[in-house]
């Protein structure tokens, strides 16, 4: 028979028996791998399950860091928009035009700081309280994804566990880091006293000002520019016009002066013949030599200690003159005459006929200790003559020289005093641009570190109850499969979605506060500040960029009303302030979860037992639908469970007396995805 072979083979051909055990084996294959397939179908539904358990819990814990990151982008934001509004207005008290509208922007900025300190300290008791609530809020989203997955036949027993369960979350920002708005508030008060002093220190100044500008060439008609090209015969270099007293500085007059005496006395010659027009000749060419050396050396000076002016003013008429040197200095020639020492207005006087005596003074005249000449009679009256006809009316450029002098030590007066109330202002800017640095710094402290239960990962344990396998499966070729409770472990971590602009996310949740409050508002220089939080609060990403760059916009817009040197210092200093904050760029891409493997989240439990997987699918009631009693099963302490219940998170006050609540929905955990209220 060789060995039985011949049963099954015959003449080259299989034999009946063969193809009966073939079909008999086949059979018992095919239902065997049917059997097996059923099988491995329940375990793969069971993972299934586990995963979604898992992404269901991880989901709760992403939605927790979006929450936390829209709370702190709003309290920045916030904080900055109305650090800008107060530095604006800080700058505005120091620029005339814009200082009558500077308080009431301080005083908006100030108020909206102190709702950034009102909303930090609510945002901050309302994530402690989410986040001691986060490990059930897991556990309980993953409960209920589980139960979801159910059917008629199987039922799915399972949770998601929060790894870790403590929190490592700082939030020095919204954590007893408040803003001192009250020193910010009373340096700006001090601040605004000095700033409405200076303004009308400044007023007078401008006033002085113009009123020597109008006598040198401001004023239509006559004035000392119009003469001096009437009277003399000086370059339009050497007498220019200004049509402005801003652009006009005193020592332009001054310099015109010296050219028109210096002109006078060069082309000074007698209007006439005889005796007496020469006599007057002499007076005006002596008096122009006088105002030519009296203005020599005429300066204004100005320091940071005041304004030196060395300008004279020049005798109006005789009694002046006599207090002058023309009177006392010996200037005049005498000759010896019969009747005594004599004096002339000149050796070519007809009544020089003695020899010379040397030089005389009119007042040795006048005593009577030279004599006068019987011919020319000339004396301290011929000189005094000469500005008391040229000082009395327009026509004549003492008169406008006068007017320009009387005016400039007016002007003198009233820039000393500016001077001094600029340095009283310099003083008051520094406290307040310090009381603005150290609110910066508040708010620029610390970023937060947002690390909640479950930012490890989250671990889910599902089991499936036991089933019975399809009659089908029950033949002679194979034994009916058992359908034995079967469990699964999953775990699913947080990874960043970077095809997510979160910043949409950020200007949706402005969008909606602007929808609830009616829109800004102009306040003072600032014409909408509910935009302006909105602009900071979407440039949440890059906030040193978007808040370097407003700033510029702002005082650029203050620049176009004339910064002073105060202003321009104060300016600089503010935007330097803010443009050397230095803040590192905000991560926002959203963050998605995905699975992982368990032992990469498990190695960082705080919950002993939770590594031995096995014992924790047994330790599963199988068919409970209560969060809670799955937990106390798996002995994991989750400490709060807040549930049925919707808390506040924060609730911002703003400007004009409206407070907007943000609350959660806690009992729906699927409140905590959609964003609450």
């Amino acid at each position: 028979m060789r060995g039985g072979i011949d049963l099954f083979i015959e003449e080259g051909a299989y034999t009946s028996l063969a193809a009966a055990v073939s079909i008999l084996v086949t059979l018992s294959l095919l239902f065997a791998v049917a059997s097996g397939i059923w099988s491995m179908s329940r375990s793969g539904d069971v993972q299934v399950s586990a995963d979604a358990t898992a992404l269901a819990g991880a989901n709760v814990v992403s939605s927790y860091h979006t929450t936390a990151t829209v709370l702190d982008a709003a309290v920045l934001s916030m904080g900055l928009a109305g650090i800008c509004v107060t530095g604006v207005g800080l700058v505005g008290l120091l620029i005339p035009g814009a200082n009558a509208l500077a308080p009431q922007t301080i005083d908006a900025g100030i108020r909206m700081l102190d709702a950034r300190n009102d909303f930090a300290a609510s945002a901050s008791r309302g994530l402690q309280t989410l986040e001691s609530s986060l490990p059930f809020l897991v556990a309980a989203n993953g409960t209920r994804t589980c139960s979801a997955q159910s059917g008629e036949a199987t039922t799915y027993t399972g949770t998601a566990l929060a790894v870790p369960t403590a929190s490592a979350s700082e939030f020095p920002a919204l954590e007893g880091n408040e803003v001192a708005t009250d020193e910010l508030e009373a340096t700006s008060g001090e601040l605004e006293v000095a700033a409405d002093e200076l303004t009308e220190a400044q007023e007078e100044t401008a006033r002085a000002k113009e009123a020597a500008w109008l006598a040198d060439c401001g004023r239509d008609g006559r004035n000392m520019q119009e003469r001096a090209g009437s009277l003399s015969g000086i370059s339009a270099a050497e007498n220019p016009d200004y049509a402005s007293s801003l652009t006009w500085d005193p020592n332009v007059a001054l310099d015109r002066t010296r050219a028109y005496y210096a002109w006078r006395y060069a082309h000074e010659a007698p209007e006439g013949s005889g005796v007496e027009a020469a006599a007057d000749s002499a007076a005006r060419k002596a008096f122009y030599a006088y105002a030519s050396e009296q203005f020599a050396t005429a300066a204004v000076i100005e320091t940071e200690t005041g304004v030196t002016i060395s300008v004279p003013l020049l005798p109006k008429n005789t009694d002046e003159a006599r207090n002058t040197t023309l009177y006392t200095d010996a200037e005049w020639p005498t000759t010896q005459e019969s009747r005594g020492r004599t004096l002339h207005y000149s050796l070519e006087c007809p009544g020089a006929t003695g020899a010379s005596a040397g030089m005389g003074s009119l007042a040795d005249a006048e005593a009577g200790r030279i004599k006068e000449c019987p011919t020319c009679a000339f004396g301290i009256g011929d000189v005094g003559r000469v500005p008391a006809a040229s000082t009395s009316i327009d026509n004549g450029y003492e008169c406008h020289l006068r007017e320009f002098t009387l005016a400039l030590e007016d002007y003198a007066a009233c820039r000393g005093r500016e001077i001094e109330l600029e340095r009283e202002a310099r003083g008051a800017s520094e406290d307040a641009a310090d009381a603005f640095d150290a609110a910066l710094e508040t708010l620029a402290a610390h970023r937060p570190h947002i690390a909640p239960p479950g930012r490890y990962g989250v671990v889910a344990v599902v089991v499936s109850n036991a089933t019975e396998a399809p009659e089908e499966l029950s033949t002679s070729f194979a034994a009916q499969p058992e359908g034995e409770m079967r469990g699964a472990i999953s775990a699913a971590v947080l990874a960043p979605d970077e095809a997510t602009d979160e910043s949409n996310v950020l200007a949706s949740f402005f969008s909606s506060l602007s929808s609830r409050t009616g829109g800004g508002g102009a306040v003072g220089l600032i014409d909408d500040v509910m935009g302006l939080w909105g602009k900071l609060l979407i440039a949440y990403g890059d906030v040193a960029e978007g808040l370097s760059q407003l700033m510029d916009d702002l005082l650029g817009g203050l620049s176009m009303l004339g910064l002073g040197p105060l202003a321009t210092w104060m300016g600089n200093r503010i935007d330097g302030a803010v443009s050397a904050l230095g803040f590192e760029p905000v991560d926002l891409s959203s963050m998605k979860p995905v699975l992982t493997d368990s032992a990469n989240v498990l190695a960082h439990a705080d919950v002993p037992g939770l590594s031995d997987a096995q014992e924790l699918l047994r330790s599963l009631p199988v068919g409970s639908t209560d969060p809670a009693a799955l937990l106390e099963a798996l002995e994991y302490d989750v400490g709060e469970r807040l549930l049925d219940t919707t808390i506040t998170i924060a609730e911002i006050p703003l400007p004009g007396g409206v407070t907007i609540p943000l609350t959660v929905r806690v009992g729906d955990v699927v409140g905590i995805v959609g964003g609450g209220g």
